[in-house]
């Protein structure tokens, strides 16, 4: 094997990995129809109700809501959901901020579960036990694509009187049990942010089977009007917090190649897991097997506690990006995150720590990603990827 780059040796890959954004004519042309039409706004809705239908079908929901991003996206469905300031939510910790902050937006309270070792999805099996009085609601994330178990959150959510919601930010297209994710629970909100394998820049859109939870998110989203109401007929009290029809332009164009994308997401992502999976020391995600698509929006893997000679995440990430494979380290699990404790403690008046382990010892020493726009690369790219790993795993 060669020697590695960062000791003078010549890097495995010095091609770049797919750009992302991807577009082309289709978002020129329905960007420019946007325009001449002079209806640009979130009220006007042209463009806005197809893409609304679409993505619900894609979902297999009944109701969908545009809203400007998915941590509002969130902070909507709880409020919607009857949640309020000092009411609990069940989360996991290894997700990203939005998933915490868009219930201490009004000073709901996460509570911070512990995941699965061997999946990073919240660990069903660990929330009964931290259900209160004050609990209301819990929160599944779908990291990376990869949707958590509706099914046993589910069974807690009904037995409990909690809601349930959905973190889909990355979940586009994710499939569980058969059944697409965004409406297994009471609501899924999704994200359309500069990174997500669909995109729009910014936004986000809640899905939901219950129209009167609907109704209310597009209230609550249009300054509390009501769906049929008169324009001054304020209901509620809400915020302007719509997407807009540029918006929804872009979507409906990038909803046109998200099938073919996904489908070689999916490809490279068992491709890489196979072939992860025979390097000692690196230890690759365990699906539920009633996980009937993965979204894949990021590959994450681990290395393990003393492999490639001990050097560590940091020193590995380091190297893996010398060979110009582009690993990126992943979360600072939340329930160690400062500003999340701090807002907690304003909201509360006392410091409360949680031990998650799984979630701590992945996030500061073995989790690590690759994002989706990697995963779009051809054949080429993954071999090199493979080729930088066993090469650094074996330390030159």
């Amino acid at each position: 094997m060669n020697q590695l780059a960062i000791h003078g040796g010549s890097p495995v890959r010095t091609a770049p990995f797919p750009t992302w954004p991807i577009f082309g004519e289709e978002e020129e042309r329905l960007i420019l129809e946007v325009v001449r039409s002079g209806k640009w706004g979130g009220s006007n809705r042209n463009k806005l109700p197809e893409l609304e239908a679409q993505f619900a079908a894609i979902h297999g929901a009944k109701h969908a809501v545009t809203v400007v991003n998915g941590t509002i996206g969130l902070t909507i469905a709880l409020q919607a959901c009857g949640v309020q300031s000092g009411d609990e939510v069940i989360m996991p910790p290894y997700t990203f901020i939005a998933t915490a902050s868009c219930a201490l937006l009004f000073g709901a309270i996460p509570v911070f579960v512990d995941v699965e070792p061997n999946s990073m999805l919240l660990d069903p099996e660990l929330v009964e036990a931290a259900i209160t009085p004050k609990t209301k609601a819990i929160i599944a994330v779908h990291i990376a694509g990869a949707p958590a178990n509706m099914t046993r959150l589910k069974e807690i959510a009904d037995k409990h009187g909690l809601r349930l919601i959905e973190d889909a930010a990355q979940g586009v297209g994710a499939v569980w049990d058969g059944q697409p994710v965004g409406a297994l629970g009471d609501f899924g909100s999704f994200s359309f942010q500069s990174g997500k394998n669909v995109t729009s820049g910014e936004g986000g859109i809640l899905l939901t089977n219950d129209e009167a939870l609907a109704d209310m998110a597009w209230s609550l989203t249009n300054v509390g009007r009501i769906r049929k109401g008169a324009w001054y007929q304020h209901e509620h009290i809400g915020w302007n917090l719509r997407m807009t029809e540029f918006q929804a332009a872009i979507l409906l164009a990038q909803l046109t190649r998200y099938e073919e994308q996904q489908r070689l997401r999916d490809r490279n992502a068992k491709w890489l897991a196979a072939e992860v999976g025979t390097i000692e020391g690196l230890r690759t995600m365990k699906l539920d097997s009633r996980v009937t698509n993965h979204a894949h929006h990021m590959f994450m893997f681990a290395l393990e506690e003393g492999a490639a000679g001990g050097i560590g995440k940091e020193e590995f990430i380091r190297r893996m990006n010398t060979e110009g494979i582009p690993v990126h380290p992943g979360y600072i699990t939340l329930n160690q995150n400062a500003a999340v404790l701090k807002e907690i403690e304003k909201w509360t008046g006392e410091r409360r720590e949680t031990s998650c382990p799984v979630s701590e010892k992945f996030a500061e020493r073995e989790g690590l990603w690759l994002h989706q726009n990697v995963l779009l690369g051809d054949e080429q790219a993954m071999s090199d990827i493979m080729t930088a790993l066993r090469k650094v795993m074996q330390g030159n």
